[in-house]
């Protein structure tokens, strides 16, 4: 029986024998579950295996950032040099908010970090309408991406192909539809990487149904996943 994320140790297959440094940028008016989602997934899964390392850093530079919903969040500062993965959550797209996203786009200053990242080789994702700010850098294009059903119509008319998936796979560019979504676009970024057993058996120790949704431009079907006993 696996008794706690330390128990994903013995169930990791090394398929990948690596560090993996993942960053989530944050800003003032990000939603608090985009990130908080992502952020627990990885944390839990690197205290099972320690080349996991995962971040929160405010775009700024700030030491902490004010959430959407009032949420004070402190930072390990300025984004590193080099990521592997890049999570890029959203917020305040759909009622305007003062701060958030879209406010950070005009501003230019995420989507060009975004833009860098990914011309450096840093796997971007995307939660929810964060979507749009890879969108808005410029590196989306046409290719096949999601994001929150309220904001379909936004990324549609950016040019993106857009997919009617929980999670849609692009290699290098991996997007999730609204809030929690977040955890599932995790959970199977942890599942690409370290193999499904890791992923299965922290989402029965979280107890989180996983969606089935994941959408792979790769072979341009839905990935079947089996049960990992």
């Amino acid at each position: 029986m696996i008794r706690g994320p330390a128990g994903l140790r013995a169930r990791s297959n090394q398929r990948y024998d690596g560090s993996v440094h993942i960053g989530i940028v944050l800003f003032d008016g990000v939603d608090e579950l985009d990130f908080v989602g992502p952020y627990e997934i990885w944390s839990h899964a690197g205290q099972a295996v320690p080349s996991i390392d995962v971040g929160l850093y405010a775009l700024s530079g700030a030491p902490e950032i004010v959430a959407s919903h009032g949420l004070r969040v402190r930072t390990e500062g300025g984004l590193p040099r080099a990521l592997d993965v890049l999570v890029v959550p959203g917020g305040g797209w759909t009622n305007h908010a003062r701060h958030g996203l879209r406010t950070e786009i005009e501003a230019g200053r995420l989507t060009a970090a975004i833009a860098q990242y990914h011309a450096a080789g840093t796997r971007i994702a995307a939660v929810c309408t964060g979507a749009l700010a890879v969108a808005a850098a410029g590196i989306l294009g046409e290719r096949p991406a999601t994001t929150h059903h309220a904001a379909l119509e936004d990324l549609r008319q950016t040019g993106a192909r857009v997919v009617d998936a929980r999670v849609v796979d692009d290699g290098d560019i991996v997007t999730c539809g609204g809030v929690t979504a977040g955890i599932d676009l995790s959970l199977w970024l942890l599942e690409d990487v370290y193999g499904p057993a890791v992923a299965e058996h922290l989402a029965r120790y979280l107890e989180y149904e996983r969606s089935q949704q994941i959408w792979r431009a790769s072979d341009g079907r839905f990935q079947a996943r089996s049960a990992v006993r």
